[in-house]
């Protein structure tokens, strides 16, 4: 043990020198960037022209037939609030006299049932006629937002359940 302690020299470092810093005058504050102006989109003049238009095209629809509104696919360069504008869908079709609507919940309970998340945003036609398939609906409403995000393009497509058929299709721009 002696020979390994009296190995050990133990060194003493010296304290950094301080220097004094000069006092600098004071700098004028640099005035802080606006961040851009966020346009938003509304969502209900945007879609109430088409809803108004897939109503009254769609005479073949059986009146009473349960339509499922499928979340809106962003396919736009941004991002977008995919939320507020499912829910101007929705809004445009309450009280239609023509289609009972499904409900969030019952849509967010068949996602459940299927396997997926209910905020599960990968939309395709397919998951869309599955989903209402396990709901008993009889058409799908199957939503999409395309081009730039600050002022998308959207397109909708009615589409008859059994056989995926589109026996509606509009489309328009959204409105600021």
């Amino acid at each position: 043990m002696a020979l390994i302690l009296s190995g050990c020299v133990i060194q003493q470092q010296q304290p950094a020198p301080v220097e004094p810093t000069q006092p600098t005058e004071p700098t004028q504050p640099q005035p802080v960037p606006q961040p851009p102006k966020l346009k938003t989109i509304n969502w209900d003049a945007s879609v109430q022209p088409l809803v108004a238009q897939m109503l009254r095209s769609a005479n073949s629809a059986t009146p009473g037939s349960v339509l499922m509104v499928d979340r809106i696919k962003n396919s736009t360069n941004g991002v977008l609030q995919s939320e507020k504008a499912t829910d101007a869908i929705h809004n445009a079709l309450a009280n239609n006299g023509k289609f009972p609507l499904v409900t969030n919940d019952q849509l967010a309970q068949a996602k459940l049932t299927l396997g997926l998340s209910p905020d599960d945003s990968l939309n395709s036609r397919s998951k869309a006629i599955g989903l209402a398939r396990t709901l008993n609906a009889q058409y799908v409403l199957y939503s999409t937002a395309q081009g730039d995000v600050k002022t998308p393009t959207l397109q909708m497509q009615l589409m008859l359940v059994q056989t995926g058929e589109i026996i509606w299709s509009g489309k328009g721009v959204a409105q600021n």
